[in-house]
C-alpha cells in the first residue's frame, strides 16, 4: 500500500479517450497527478461509442456487459459504486441462438436450465458441463487473481513464488476447439462453448484453452445491460474522471511525440507541450509507425505487421419499424459449420460465404434508444482485417445477410428499415488507425497472451506508456479497464524509482 497521492506535482497527458485510457486517467487522477485527455474525435469512448440516428440510439461498439464483478472493483477503489452512475439489468434470456438447420436455443440466468438444454442435445452433456465449469471457475479466478488484476506483462513479473499454485491453470495451452472436444461430441453445444473467442479476437483453433474462463463469465456470472446502453460506462468514467480533477480535450489531433528534456513533448494540430509522461490509448502501431520519429523506440520495424490481429467487423445499425420476433436482446445466428468462417478471417482472408453473425436489440429492454413501435438493431458480422469493403462490397453483404436473416431466424427486416448506417473494415482503419482496420487489437493467440503481448512502458523510451486493447491483460472492455489501471501503476512505480504494490486505495 503507498500513499494515495504518489504523483503529486507530476504531469500526465492521455492520448486516446478509449475506456483504457479513460481509467488511467481515473487512476492517474486519484493518486494526485495533473492528468489531461486527448481525443482525436469529438466524442470519448473510442470503440465504446453512441450513435443516434434521429430517435434511435445505437451502441457503436462493445454491447456485451460482461464480468460485472470488474466493474464493481473498479468504482469501489474511488469510493463509489457501480450503481452511483448507471443501473444493470440480467438479461433473460442472456441470448438466443439460431442455428441454420432451423434449431433454436435459449440461454437462461438459471444453471439448471442451462444445464438441461445440453442434456437434451447429448447423453451425459450436464453431468459434462458441470466439470467444465468447475475447472472455468478456477481458472477464472486464479487467472483473474494472479495475471489479471495482477500486472504481469514482463516475464520477470513470473518469478514469484505464490504462482506456484497457479500452475496447473498454466497446463491449458492447447487449441480451444481440441479441449472442448475432448468433453462434447455435440457440434451445438462445441459452439456454445467456443463462440465468445470471437469477444477476444480469437477462434476455437488458434485460442488457448486457459480461456475455457470465459464459459465461466458466460454461464454463471451472467449477461447483464447498463441503463442506456453500454456508453453509460463511458459516461461514468468521464463523470468520475471530472470528480477526480480529469481535464478532457476533444477534437485534438495528437500528430507527434518527442522525447525532450524533462519529459514528452506531444504535439497536436493546434499547439504543443511538454508533460512528464504520456499514456498512449491510441493502438501502439500507429503511436510507434506516425507519432514516434524513426529510431525513437526499441521496436522492430517489421513487428507490427508480424503480428496476429483479431477480426475487424461489418456493423448494420438499423431503426426498425414494427415487432422483431423472434429475437432477443442478444441474438446469435450459427451455420452448422462454421470452420469456413473461420478460415476466412485467420487462414484465407475473404469474405464468408456461409456468414456466423450477431444481432443486438437493445431495445427488448430499454424503450428508451427508439420510438414507440419500432426497434434498434445492430448486426455485427465478424470479418478479416484488411479486406476491401467498398460501397458494391457492402451492398452486397448488407443484402445478404438480411436474406440470411429472414430465412434462418424468422425475422424480415428488408421493407421496414427507416434508419440506417454501417460501418466497417475501412472506418475502423480511418477512424481508430489500426492495422488492417481491426476492430479489437491483437488476438490472443498463445504467443500473444500475458507476458507475450506488448509491455505497458513503451520500449525504449521513457516516460511512454500503453494502455488498451493491444497490451496486457487483452481485448475486451473488462480488460481494457484494468489495463489503464496497469499503465498508471507502470508509470508510478518508475517515477517512483522502485516496484509499488499498486495505486489503488483499499486494493
Amino acid at each position: 500500500m503507498i500513499d494515495d497521492t504518489p504523483l503529486t506535482d507530476e504531469s500526465v497527458t492521455v492520448v486516446g479517450g478509449g475506456v483504457g485510457g479513460l481509467s488511467a486517467a481515473c487512476t492517474l487522477a486519484d493518486a494526485g497527478a495533473d492528468v489531461t485527455v486527448l481525443e482525436r474525435t469529438d466524442s470519448l469512448g473510442g470503440v465504446t461509442g453512441r450513435l443516434e440516428l434521429g430517435e434511435f440510439t445505437f451502441d457503436t461498439g462493445p454491447s456485451w456487459y460482461l464480468m460485472p464483478d470488474t466493474f464493481e472493483r473498479f468504482f469501489e477503489h474511488f469510493g463509489r459504486s457501480v450503481e452511483d452512475y448507471y443501473e444493470l439489468t440480467r438479461l433473460d434470456p442472456q441470448y438466443r441462438v439460431f442455428y441454420k438447420d432451423g434449431d433454436r436455443l435459449d440461454i437462461e440466468p438459471d444453471l439448471d436450465r442451462i444445464r438441461a438444454v445440453f442434456e437434451s442435445y447429448e447423453y451425459g452433456a450436464a453431468e459434462a458441463l458441470d466439470d467444465y465449469l468447475a475447472e472455468a471457475e478456477r481458472t477464472y479466478e486464479i487467472g483473474m487473481d494472479r495475471f489479471v488484476y495482477e500486472d504481469r506483462a514482463r516475464f520477470r513479473d513470473l518469478v514469484d513464488p505464490s504462482l506456484l499454485r497457479a500452475a496447473p491453470a498454466l497446463t491449458h495451452l492447447g487449441p480451444m476447439q481440441s479441449y472442448v472436444a475432448d468433453h462434447f461430441d455435440e457440434p451445438k453445444l462445441q459452439q456454445l462453448l467456443q463462440y465468445t473467442l470471437v469477444f477476444l479476437g480469437g477462434s476455437p483453433r488458434n485460442t488457448p484453452s486457459l480461456y475455457n474462463l470465459m464459459t465461466h463469465v458466460d454461464f454463471e456470472l451472467g449477461v447483464y445491460y447498463p441503463e442506456g446502453g453500454m456508453y453509460s460506462l463511458v459516461e461514468a468514467l468521464v463523470a468520475l474522471g471530472r470528480e477526480l480533477g480529469v481535464s478532457y480535450r476533444t477534437g485534438t489531433d495528437v500528430t507527434g511525440l518527442d522525447p525532450v528534456e524533462g519529459g514528452l513533448r506531444v504535439t497536436t494540430r493546434a499547439d504543443s507541450h511538454v508533460t512528464d509522461s504520456v499514456v498512449a490509448n491510441a493502438n501502439p502501431a500507429h503511436v510507434e509507425r506516425d507519432l514516434l520519429d524513426p529510431g525513437q523506440h526499441d521496436r522492430d520495424p517489421g513487428y507490427w505487421a508480424d503480428q496476429t490481429y483479431g477480426p475487424s467487423a461489418f456493423l448494420l445499425y438499423l431503426g426498425v419499424e414494427g415487432e422483431v420476433d423472434p429475437l432477443a436482446h442478444h441474438s446469435l445466428v450459427f451455420p452448422t459449420d462454421w470452420d469456413p468462417h473461420f478460415e476466412r478471417i485467420f487462414e484465407a482472408p475473404d469474405w464468408p460465404e456461409d456468414p456466423a453473425y450477431y444481432l443486438s436489440v437493445a431495445s427488448r429492454t430499454d424503450d428508451s434508444v427508439a420510438p414507440d413501435g419500432h426497434h434498434a438493431v445492430v448486426v455485427l458480422l465478424p470479418v478479416a482485417p484488411g479486406l476491401d469493403d467498398g460501397p458494391e462490397r457492402r451492398a452486397t453483404v448488407r443484402d445478404r445477410i438480411l436474406d440470411d436473416l429472414a430465412e434462418n431466424a424468422g425475422v424480415d427486416l428488408r421493407d421496414r428499415i427507416v434508419a440506417e448506417e454501417s460501418a466497417c473494415v475501412s472506418d475502423f482503419a480511418d477512424r481508430y488507425r489500426t492495422p488492417g482496420g481491426t476492430a479489437l487489437g491483437l488476438a490472443h493467440t498463445l504467443d500473444q497472451t500475458g507476458p507475450l503481448r506488448p509491455a505497458h512502458h513503451a520500449p525504449g523510451v521513457e516516460g511512454l506508456y500503453y494502455a488498451g486493447a493491444f497490451t496486457s491483460p487483452g481485448v475486451g472492455l473488462p480488460m481494457a479497464l484494468i489495463s489503464g489501471e496497469h499503465a498508471a501503476e507502470a508509470l508510478a512505480r518508475d517515477a517512483d524509482g522502485s516496484r509499488l504494490d499498486g495505486l489503488l486505495p483499499n486494493r
